[in-house]
């Protein structure tokens, strides 16, 4: 196990109703003036909207609103909201919606303090300081309640590029289960990929002897793959709902990772599809992922065939551990195929002829990623063709 710090000060406020308390939490972190940033018209509809606000009225706290957040969220509307921020004497960010809106209000959360171009933080600055950021969770996926991670898309060449700080790490994050319930099957499906991704990202190291961290990621894993279908059955289950939840915010806090060299680059190959295709996070990571695993399973053979037979209880073969590895990949891509994500290109709407494309946007020239195993832009296009042409 490699050292490490781990830093997570979020303060996770879980169950049914507890949205009614966001107006107390904001004034327990020090805001006075809040933005209030969300998506659709789903927190409207719902009402889920209406009870935040209430709250915040009950404790005196004023507030202007910024809707309109879209999947994959772009820097336009990020823009909007610092301008907004800054003329309204806002001193607290709170989002009300899944990963996209919390990324969306943690850039703006960088960006209002900031005399520079917010973007910056998105090609490698880190920032000085940032606004309070508040959530009430919406959708359990991107993990983003607790983590110190933002990824905005630049409309000016659909560029997806991530930020990382833990002065963007909300304050404190409301999660009720129940706000989930009404999330239609396939959206459910794409939360519970990436939720697997952020953790199989943490669980392929090179790094040795980290027990305690490959059964934590174990823990995950196999929880997603029992209730998973569980919540795709029967959408009103409150427990399972509950257990996926958590296991979203465990996943992405990197409880799971410390010690450990991580990958990370399935996820920056994905970028490249849903930024060029706008399609769902995790219904492109359920393409690329088992097609990456394909890819570079060779490099740490027993490593994969662990994977297999830990989590999807494939029996061992001991003199060839090269089929326990495949198998634990079909296993997965099976999986995912059973609760409904696409497993190749044509069911997710992306195209072979655009793999150049993807690759160049990837934006690696003739360098090397780093990572599990350190890929060039020629491993990059394999990769890409492994998941155009994948099947059960």
């Amino acid at each position: 196990m490699n050292d490490f710090s781990f830093y997570s000060p979020t303060e996770f406020v879980f169950g049914k109703g507890r949205e009614k308390e966001c107006g107390a939490y904001v004034k327990k972190y020090g805001g006075s003036r809040v933005l209030l940033h969300y998506g659709g018209n789903s927190a409207i509809r719902s009402g889920l909207l209406g009870r935040v606000k209430a709250s915040l009225e009950t404790c005196g706290i004023q507030y202007c609103e910024l809707g309109g957040v879209q999947p994959n969220p772009r820097d336009g509307l990020v823009y909007k909201g610092i301008e907004l921020a800054r003329k309204e004497g806002i001193d607290f960010i709170l989002a009300v919606g899944g990963g996209s809106v919390i990324d969306s209000a943690k850039a703006i959360a960088m960006g209002v303090p900031y005399e520079g171009d917010f973007w910056d933080f998105y090609c490698g600055r880190q920032p000085e300081k940032a606004l309070p950021v508040g959530t009430v969770l919406t959708i359990a996926a991107a993990g983003s309640e607790g983590s110190g991670d933002s990824v905005i898309t630049k409309e000016d060449g659909m560029l997806k590029r991530g930020a990382g700080s833990d002065l963007i790490r909300p304050r404190f994050s409301v999660m009720n289960p129940e706000l989930t319930q009404t999330l239609p099957a396939y959206q459910t499906a794409c939360g519970a990929t990436d939720i697997m991704a952020h953790v199989f990202e943490r669980y392929f190291t090179n790094t040795r002897e980290v027990e305690i961290t490959d059964r934590l990621c174990e823990a995950v894993l196999l929880t997603m793959i029992k209730e998973t279908p569980r919540v795709i059955a029967d959408p009103d289950n409150y427990e399972a709902r509950a257990n996926i939840m958590w296991a979203g915010t465990v996943a992405h806090t990197n409880i799971v990772g410390v010690g450990r060299e991580q990958d990370w680059n399935s996820h920056g190959i994905e970028h490249e599809l849903s930024a060029l295709y706008d399609c769902a996070h995790g219904a492109g990571l359920a393409v690329i992922m088992p097609a990456w695993m394909e890819y570079v399973y060779k490099h740490n053979v027993r490593r994969f065939s662990q994977m297999a037979t830990r989590v999807f209880g494939i029996q061992m073969d001991f003199e060839k551990p090269e089929n326990t590895a495949i198998a634990g990949i079909r296993a997965f891509r099976y999986f995912l195929r059973s609760i409904g994500m696409p497993i190749n290109f044509a069911e997710l709407g992306a195209k072979e002829k655009d793999i150049p494309v993807l690759v160049e946007k990837f934006g690696l020239g003739d360098g090397r990623t780093g990572g599990f195993v350190h890929l060039s832009s020629d491993d990059i296009a394999a990769i890409y063709k492994i998941a155009a042409h994948a099947d059960i």
